[in-house]
């Protein structure tokens, strides 16, 4: 099931996990370190932070503007790792984002939460090693 198909269908959920930013913050920090050594190592010049909710049509910064009923998990912005050239270097760092409202919303309990930012985590670092959608979780 896409993350788009497990968002849906916890729309209609009238209970629903909360978590605070702490506890949130610390899960994705676990999903990074399930990451296997090879991959984990070759990850740089990259930051991953975690916001609430991607931006709206009209919200200023937004590369990823959606509307309100958005899917979206979480964005890779950057330069896949397999595309920088030898003159890659003194950029702004890549930037991977996890939103948590939308996961939170689709997340009955502690273990939904950390499996779905598992799972979004993984997704992006998949951007960011150049994969596209159609080979990701």
């Amino acid at each position: 099931m896409t993350a788009s198909e497990r968002l849906r269908a916890a729309r209609g959920i009238a209970q629903r996990y909360r978590s605070d930013r702490r506890m949130f913050d610390r899960m994705v920090a676990q999903a990074l370190e399930t990451l296997p050594g090879d991959f984990r190592d070759r990850l740089e010049n990259i930051a991953i932070v975690v916001e609430e909710w991607p931006a709206e049509d009209g919200e200023p910064g937004a590369d990823a503007a959606v509307d309100a009923d958005s899917e979206l998990l979480g964005l890779y912005q950057g330069v896949p790792y397999g595309e920088r050239r030898t003159d890659y270097g003194m950029v702004v760092p890549d930037r991977i984002t996890i939103y948590r409202g939308p996961i939170l919303a689709s997340s009955r309990s502690a273990a939904e939460a950390r499996e779905e930012i598992r799972l979004t985590v993984l997704h992006e670092i998949g951007h960011y090693f150049g994969l596209g959608d159609d080979e990701l979780p």
